[in-house]
C-alpha cells in the first residue's frame, strides 16, 4: 500500500473503508460485521455511518443492516458518462454485439486488475455475470490479457511477491509461460480466454490504441463455450482485428502495415 500523505485523514480513510466493503459485498451488512471485516469498533462504524446514510452514500433496510447507497451509483454513472472513451466507443460495441449477438465488454487497466467500463448485453438466454465496475484479475482474461501485453508489463514485477491464483484448470499460472502467451498476444494481434477465468465463457478480446499508438483500452467479445466454439473464436479473430482497427482509427491511430501471426 503507498504511504500515507502528510495530509492522510483517518476518519475519512475510514469512511471510504466502510463504502468499498458495502459496496462489493453481495448483500447488506450489519454495524458488527463491518466492524470485524474492517477491525474497527462498532462505535466507530456507527459513527461515520450515520455520516454516510445522511449524504446518501449508505442505506438502512428496516432490519438496521446496510448497504451501498444511490448517491455512490449517480457519482459513478455521471463519470462513467463523461468519458471521451467509453461515449467514442459505444457505437462500436453496439455494432459489434448486433454483429456477433454475443456480450461486448469494454476495459481498462488498473495495476493487476481488468476494470469493466462499459458491457452490451447479448439477447441470448445465457448471459455473463460481469458488472460495469467490477474487477477481475488481469492475467486471465483476454482483456486483461490484451493490456498486459500491449502496455509491455513485466509480469514478473507485478507479481512479484505473489503467486498467481489459478481460477480455473486452464489459468495460466507460470509466469514464465505467461510472459511467452503475452509475447504471442502481441505479435498476433489479440488474446483469447479459453475459460481461464471463469469456466464455461470463452472471450476473446483487441487492443484500442489512440494517436500516438498507446493502448487505452481492450474490448472483448465473450459467450458460453456452447456458442464460443473453438472453432467460432478462430473465425471471430479478423472481426476482432478489424474493430481494433476501426475502434483505434476514431481516435486518430493510423495502424502499420505489418502482418499478424495467427494460431
Amino acid at each position: 500500500m503507498d504511504r500515507k500523505p502528510r495530509q492522510y485523514v483517518q476518519s475519512l480513510d475510514r469512511a471510504l473503508d466502510i463504502i468499498e466493503e458495502l459496496a462489493k459485498s453481495g448483500d447488506s451488512l450489519k454495524v458488527t460485521e463491518l466492524s470485524e471485516k474492517l477491525a474497527l469498533h462498532k462505535s466507530t462504524v456507527h459513527r461515520l455511518l450515520a455520516t454516510l446514510l445522511y449524504r446518501g452514500y449508505a442505506e438502512q433496510n428496516e432490519n438496521g443492516r446496510y448497504k451501498v447507497g444511490l448517491k455512490l451509483f449517480e457519482i459513478a454513472g455521471n463519470v462513467l458518462n463523461k468519458m471521451d472513451l467509453r461515449k467514442r466507443v459505444k457505437p462500436f460495441l453496439v455494432k459489434l454485439q448486433q454483429e456477433t449477438s454475443e456480450t461486448i465488454h469494454l476495459a481498462i487497466l488498473d495495476g493487476k486488475d481488468v476494470v469493466y467500463i462499459d458491457k452490451e448485453e447479448t439477447s441470448e438466454i445465457i448471459r455473463m455475470h460481469s458488472e460495469i465496475g467490477s474487477r477481475v484479475d488481469a492475467y486471465c482474461t483476454s482483456l486483461g490479457k490484451v493490456l498486459l501485453a500491449y502496455k509491455d508489463v513485466d509480469i514478473y514485477h507485478l507479481y512479484a511477491e505473489e503467486d498467481l491464483e489459478k481460477h480455473t484448470a486452464n489459468t495460466i499460472i507460470d509466469k514464465e509461460l505467461l510472459a511467452e502467451h503475452l509475447a504471442l498476444v502481441k505479435r498476433q494481434g489479440y488474446a483469447i480466454d479459453d475459460e481461464e477465468q471463469e469456466p464455461g465463457i470463452r472471450c476473446i478480446g483487441g487492443p484500442i490504441f489512440d494517436y500516438t499508438g498507446e493502448v487505452i483500452a481492450a474490448f472483448s467479445i465473450a459467450g458460453p463455450i456452447n456458442r464460443m466454439t473453438e472453432e467460432r473464436v478462430r473465425s471471430l479473430t479478423s472481426i476482432v482485428l478489424n474493430y481494433s482497427r476501426l475502434i483505434s482509427s476514431s481516435f486518430g491511430y493510423i495502424a502499420e502495415n505489418t502482418s499478424r501471426e495467427f494460431t
